[in-house]
C-alpha cells in the first residue's frame, strides 16, 4: 500500500534582498499579502492537503517566523473577553499544535536543495512535500491537493509544472517531455534554468513537489550544479537514471511569483478583489487611478 503524504518542507532560509529594507528586520515569509503572511498561504494550502507535519528550514534572523506560529494567550483572552469571536478564530487558525512544527537550521546558503537535504532525519523512508511559499497559488482547489490526488494514482515523484512563455524559460527548471497526457505528463529529463534557446521546452517547474526518499540520498551525493548551488531539480532528475518515476503536474490555478516585488503587488490586487469586502472600493480606486492614467 501506497504511504500517504503526511509531512512537507518549507524552505525559508533566504535572506529575502529584493525586498530590502522591509526584510532587514521582518521574514520575508511573514511579509502580509492583504491580511495572511505569505506562510500563511502555504500552511493552509498543506493543511487542505492533509499534511500533518509541518518541518521549516530556516537560518539566523527567522525567529519572528517561529513566535508567528505560537499561541498568543494575552491577545485571545482579549479578544474572547470584547467578544469578538470572528477575529479570535481567525488568530486560532494560525496556532499550530504542539509537535506539528519543527524548525531546522541551514547554516549555508548553498541552495534550494541543499535546505530541503537538511531536514532528512525528520522525513526519514516516507515521502513528503516540498511547498515554497513564494509561490502562491490561487485556485478553487489548493494544488498541493490537486497533486496529492494524483500522486495517489501515480506513485513516484511529483512536481508542479506551468507553461511559461520561451523567452522565459532559462529563469526555471524545465521538464524534458516524454509523454503529454494532459494534467499528467512522464518526462525525459528537467535541466535547471536551461541557456537562453536552449530549453527543452516551456513546461516550468514550480514551488510544489511530492518527493520520495531516494531523493534525499542523491541530495547525499550532489555536488553543486546551476549558479554553483546544490540543485533540487538535479536530484529529481537523478531518480530517472535509477529507473524511478518522475511526472509533471499541470495544476489548475494561477501562480503569483511573490519572490519579486511586481509578482507580490499582482497577487495583492487579485486576491484583494477576490475578497467580498474588499472588491468594491478597490475595484473603484483602480478604476480611478487607470482613468487618471490615461
Amino acid at each position: 500500500m501506497r504511504k500517504k503524504v503526511t509531512k512537507a518542507i518549507f524552505p525559508v532560509a533566504g535572506l529575502g534582498t529584493r525586498f530590502l529594507p522591509a526584510t532587514k528586520s521582518v521574514p520575508k515569509e511573514i511579509m502580509t499579502l492583504v491580511d495572511r503572511p505569505l506562510v500563511q498561504y502555504a500552511i493552509d494550502e498543506a493543511r487542505a492537503a492533509g499534511i500533518k507535519e509541518f518541518i521549516f528550514v530556516t537560518s539566523r534572523g527567522k525567529g519572528a517566523l517561529e513566535d508567528y506560529f505560537d499561541h498568543s494567550p494575552v491577545l485571545e483572552q482579549e479578544l474572547r473577553k470584547k467578544g469578538k469571536d470572528a477575529l479570535l478564530q481567525t488568530l486560532q487558525d494560525t496556532n499550530m499544535d504542539s509537535g506539528a512544527i519543527a524548525y531546522i537550521r541551514q547554516h549555508q546558503a548553498l541552495g534550494l536543495g541543499h535546505a530541503v537535504w537538511c531536514a532528512r532525519r525528520l522525513i526519514a523512508d516516507e515521502p513528503f512535500a516540498v511547498i515554497l511559499p513564494d509561490d502562491v497559488i490561487a485556485a478553487e482547489k489548493p494544488c498541493l491537493q490537486q497533486m496529492v490526488e494524483a500522486y495517489e494514482e501515480t506513485g513516484g515523484n511529483m512536481v508542479a509544472a506551468m507553461e511559461v512563455p520561451k523567452e522565459k524559460a532559462s529563469s526555471y527548471g524545465v521538464l524534458d517531455v516524454k509523454e503529454d497526457k494532459g494534467e499528467i505528463v512522464s518526462i525525459n529529463g528537467m535541466v535547471e534554468k536551461p541557456p537562453e534557446g536552449e530549453a527543452p521546452s516551456n513546461l516550468a517547474v514550480i514551488g510544489r513537489y511530492i518527493l520520495t526518499p531516494s531523493v534525499m540520498k542523491n541530495l547525499h551525493t550532489m555536488k553543486s550544479g546551476a549558479g554553483g548551488e546544490i540543485q533540487l531539480t538535479d536530484a529529481i532528475a537523478a531518480e530517472l537514471k535509477g529507473n524511478g518515476d518522475v511526472y509533471g503536474y499541470r495544476f489548475k490555478g494561477h501562480r503569483f511569483d511573490c519572490g519579486s516585488k511586481a509578482g507580490f503587488l499582482q497577487a495583492t490586487v487579485a486576491f484583494a478583489l477576490a475578497r467580498d469586502d474588499l472588491r468594491d472600493d478597490l475595484s473603484a480606486y483602480l478604476d480611478q487611478t487607470v482613468e487618471q492614467a490615461t
